[in-house]
């Protein structure tokens, strides 16, 4: 019987170059459409820009611009190399969309309604001449534990440490270098612990998380108690402001998932046809269908978002979820993380540039995915074999022979 298939890739943020890392999902991901579209079954593969959060806000700031010209030119780079990549997307929206913004406003109704919202006041670093609250990445200091220097407020790179950013010593902003400051704001949350039964029960179920995954979520994440999920962000915030609570915005993990609905919507409406007949809501058509299936691909590192935050905020407001959230691993290059001072850090274009052709990469990612989320690398005299063995000294020299025999 044939599948109807919704398929998402990660959505890349708006402040960054398309890297070859994203090439590795989103290659992976245009293989799969293609395979299934060949086989009979109807695809739609749906990706957008994440916008919002206080990096673009400042980055708008430092150029003299607004965020939606940031937007604009960003959307434009990362279309221009998916599109040269040879991956086609169906629709390419963005998570600052009037349709995104409806769609969050009615799923934060929806929390309000099933009284999974909490109200309290959270104390965080501030910066006194940005005049914003700092997120984890925008503090860097002393590892408490190691003390190894140039730190993020989360997390030691060289001792594998975390912690909070108050923990940090000599800590600075990366925004202006000044010293922060603790105050206090107001926050509101989701708690997820009344989801648990849900949770619980798909990310175990067959087909949803690769069983590694499955067993990780449940031996981490839902091994103990789960914490109530800060999503909202005080002024000043670029993002959408909550209705309910003025001067205060959605964090941009809320926002940015929503997007794949709202982008899915937007593509309907150009197209005249109904977005629910793809992503249905219970009682819709098609809610019950094993026939309809939503899938998302996506990095390791923003697992837990799309197998707690997501799956809670869907169940919420009645939609559909996912049939599968299929998570693959980084990349490396020559066995180490990409790096900017090694000059291992390559951008999409950057490649593309080069004159090197895209169906190299193409191949050599999909001779190395496989089905879980161990990370793959990229060894440059790998790369060179592989591209001059199978794919010139196997496939070019099979079409070169097979051309023979047309003048036969």
């Amino acid at each position: 019987m044939p599948r109807q298939l919704l398929v998402t890739s990660a959505l890349p943020y708006v402040n960054g170059d398309i890297h070859i890392g994203h090439m590795v999902e989103h290659i992976q991901t245009d293989i799969w459409v293609r395979f299934q579209r060949l086989r009979g079954n109807t695809v739609a593969y749906l990706c957008a820009d994440d916008t919002h959060g206080t990096a673009t806000m400042i980055r708008a700031r430092q150029e003299g611009v607004s965020e939606q010209q940031i937007i604009s030119s960003a959307s434009a780079a990362h279309r221009a190399d998916f599109v040269d990549f040879g991956c086609v997307h169906d629709h390419y929206g963005s998570t600052d969309s009037p349709t995104n913004q409806r769609l969050v406003g009615e799923i934060w109704a929806a929390l309000r309604a099933s009284g999974s919202i909490a109200e309290r006041e959270v104390t965080q670093l501030y910066d006194p001449q940005a005049g914003t609250f700092l997120a984890d990445r925008f503090v860097k200091g002393t590892c408490p534990r190691c003390a190894a220097p140039n730190q993020y407020g989360d997390s030691c790179d060289k001792c594998g440490a975390t912690y909070a950013p108050t923990d940090l010593k000599d800590a600075v902003s990366t925004l202006s270098g000044a010293k922060p400051e603790l105050r206090s704001a107001r926050h509101w949350f989701v708690r997820l612990e009344p989801f648990r039964p849900l949770l619980e029960r798909w990310t175990q179920e067959a087909g949803r998380l690769h069983p590694d995954i499955a067993k990780w979520m449940k031996n981490t994440f839902l091994a103990d108690e789960l914490r109530d999920w800060d999503v909202s962000r005080p002024a000043p915030y670029f993002g959408f402001e909550i209705p309910d609570a003025p001067g205060n915005y959605f964090y941009v993990w809320v926002d940015a998932p929503v997007g794949y609905i709202a982008t899915l919507a937007d593509w309907c409406a150009a197209n005249g046809t109904d977005w629910k007949r793809w992503w249905p809501r219970r009682g819709d058509k098609g809610y019950d269908d094993p026939a309809v299936e939503i899938h998302h691909v996506i990095g390791k590192d923003i697992t837990y978002f799309h197998a707690l935050f997501w799956p809670a905020m869907l169940e919420a407001a009645a939609f559909k979820l996912p049939t599968t959230v299929h998570v693959h691993g980084f990349l490396t290059v020559d066995g180490e993380k990409m790096s900017k001072s090694k000059g291992t850090f390559i951008r999409a274009r950057t490649y593309l540039d080069s004159g090197l052709d895209p169906a190299f990469l193409r191949y050599y990612f999909a001779s190395k995915l496989g089905s879980d989320a161990s990370d793959i690398d990229l060894s440059f005299k790998e790369f060179e074999e592989k591209v001059n063995s199978d794919v010139v000294g196997k496939l070019v020299n099979l079409a070169s022979r097979t051309a023979r025999f047309v003048d036969r």
